[in-house]
């Protein structure tokens, strides 16, 4: 355990020093011990071109972080382990070559930031307009990674998203998601005379109570994203963006009101993805999830039959989403999350039994859950 100093009895001033002199002295073995650590990775990395395997392993920096948080002694708090340990292996995954990942920008999205959270801050960030160009960057391989939002736990799924990940080769190869706190700036510090609010349509949506009673004649204006907005705001003192305090650092403008979304725990999920050349399926690590997209026929009983398999093969389903296959013939497309990965006995086995069902079968990813 941590050695816990007490008050000694001298004056303040001079405890202080010593322990400032103290904490100097631990900064700089941390130090040595991350320069210890990068060196480590480098070799690991120079292996790793042996036999081409991925610089960036997400199941294997989760199991990590995992290891890590059950064997802390504290006091610091398990929930601060992640994101720092995060940031050590980004600094040493950098040394290997950085990530180029893409997300939709502009700069100071929700986008962003959990691009930054997932993948730590040595990173080359590429900035997109829209969520069509994170997905033609990285099918293009003129990114390693893209960051696109999935779902909110408000307003749903983004349609858009899941239309792309049907049409494209790209797989899905983490998660994580993002507590959203929406505010509204502006670039005058008051709330008059405001005319638009400029957003991305799922933050509209989101703050659509708040905006009705206190901007009931403003007009509510789709933009590409929150950032955007954001930056509309900056030029124009008569709109109004809804986006992150980050956002506001950015483009220089006032958080005249915070917190202005209809639910208090509104959340994000993103996923992660990348071309399936760039990158080797994640191995599982005991805390998975499975996406897939499937079709049935349009006959009787015959989305109760799809999900059978799940129920004998004891596969726990966390989501199912339906999308209008576009065919003109009423049929859908089912969007499914299991809980495990292919490699489990069960999950195999069910998966197999689920395609025989269906007339259209794709899996999206195998990939950690965010448990952080």
């Amino acid at each position: 355990m941590a050695e816990h100093h007490q008050p000694d009895g001298r004056p303040v001033d001079e405890q202080l020093a010593d322990l400032r002199v103290s904490i100097d002295s631990v900064d700089q073995q941390l130090l040595a011990l991350l320069n210890q650590r990068a060196c480590l990775a480098q070799a690991v990395g120079e292996v790793k071109k042996l036999d081409g395997s991925p610089v960036f392993r997400p199941d294997r920096e989760i199991q990590v972080i995992d290891g890590l948080k059950a064997r802390n002694p504290g006091p610091i708090l398990s929930e601060s382990v992640a994101p720092i340990w995060r940031e050590i292996m980004s600094a040493c995954r950098a040394l290997e070559g950085r990530q180029k990942v893409a997300f939709l920008g502009p700069i100071g999205t929700f986008t962003e930031q959990a691009a930054l959270n997932y993948f730590g801050s040595s990173i080359d960030a590429m900035a997109c307009p829209s969520i069509d160009e994170v997905f033609r960057a990285t099918s293009a391989q003129a990114a390693d990674f893209g960051v696109v939002p999935i779902e909110n736990s408000t307003e749903g799924v983004v349609a858009r998203s899941l239309d792309l990940l049907l049409q494209s080769r790209l797989t899905i190869v983490g998660e994580t998601s993002l507590m959203v706190t929406h505010n509204l700036l502006r670039k005058e510090p008051s709330m008059d005379h405001i005319t638009a609010v400029c957003a991305h349509p799922q933050a509209l949506a989101q703050c659509q109570g708040w905006l009705t009673q206190n901007l009931p004649h403003a007009e509510r204006r789709a933009v590409s994203s929150n950032a955007e907005g954001a930056r509309l705001a900056s030029l124009d003192a008569s709109i109004a963006g809804i986006a992150s305090e980050r956002a506001a650092s950015q483009y220089g403008v006032h958080v005249v009101q915070r917190a202005i979304q209809d639910d208090a725990h509104n959340r994000t999920r993103f996923v992660i993805i990348t071309h399936p050349e760039r990158h080797k399926a994640a191995a599982p690590t005991g805390h998975d999830c499975t996406s897939l997209v499937v079709s049935v026929n349009n006959r009787p009983g015959a989305v109760h039959d799809m999900l059978v398999p799940l129920k004998r093969h004891n596969v726990s389903m966390s989501r199912l989403e339906s999308r209008p296959a576009r065919s003109g013939q009423w049929e859908y497309l089912f969007f499914i999350d299991l809980a495990g990965h292919p490699e489990q006995d069960n999950v195999a086995a069910a998966l197999e039994e689920l395609r025989q069902q269906c007339s259209f079968f794709k899996v999206l990813g195998s990939y950690p859950l965010d448990t952080h």
